[in-house]
């Protein structure tokens, strides 16, 4: 049973694929019916991203349930100069840590053997963001990154207070 299942869903496979290739007779193509270089043969191709969930299953569930956050990301911005870290907000109550004035955040990057810590500039203050969480909003923080320490691909560690989130990869 199950294997007759399969026949048919291999021979359906194969007809659909057959019937997407473009008829041509023996190779030879009629200037009346062939597309010119001017005319477009359909809709253009849309570049699909992969964008895996980073955070699937118990990860992902802790994130929520337990911080009210989604959706947590490293990049490498600026040039390396700094590493941005950007969440949403999904329960403002139980992330209202996260924005805390009084908490300094940092990275910890453990095979490099740095902390980095969010910059203050004198006009601007701290390189993060401090209002109230609303719900669905996305929030960022910049961490200083100078002399480079922190590379793409490598394994981080954010804390900001009780937060801990492990094993993030920079983007």
């Amino acid at each position: 049973m199950i294997r007759s299942i399969f026949v048919q869903f291999l021979l359906a496979g194969a007809l659909i694929a057959q019937s997407n290739l473009p008829a041509s007779s023996e190779g030879k193509t009629n200037p009346q019916t062939a597309p010119s270089a001017n005319q477009t043969t359909g809709p253009a191709p849309v570049a699909a991203r992969y964008r895996p969930d980073r955070f699937a299953g118990r990860a992902g569930t802790y994130y929520r349930l337990v911080w009210g956050i989604e959706h947590l990301s490293i990049k490498w911005a600026e040039g390396g100069e700094v590493i941005r870290f950007t969440y949403q907000a999904l329960d403002p109550d139980k992330a209202k840590m996260l924005n805390d004035k009084k908490i300094e955040p940092s990275l910890i990057d453990e095979q490099a053997h740095v902390r980095l810590i969010v910059p203050q500039m004198d006009k601007v203050g701290k390189l993060r963001q401090t209002s109230n969480p609303e719900p669905g909003r996305t929030y960022w923080m910049l961490f200083s990154n100078k002399g480079g320490h922190v590379k793409r691909g490598d394994r981080v560690n954010v804390v900001i207070g009780k937060f801990h989130a492990n094993g993030l990869v920079v983007d």
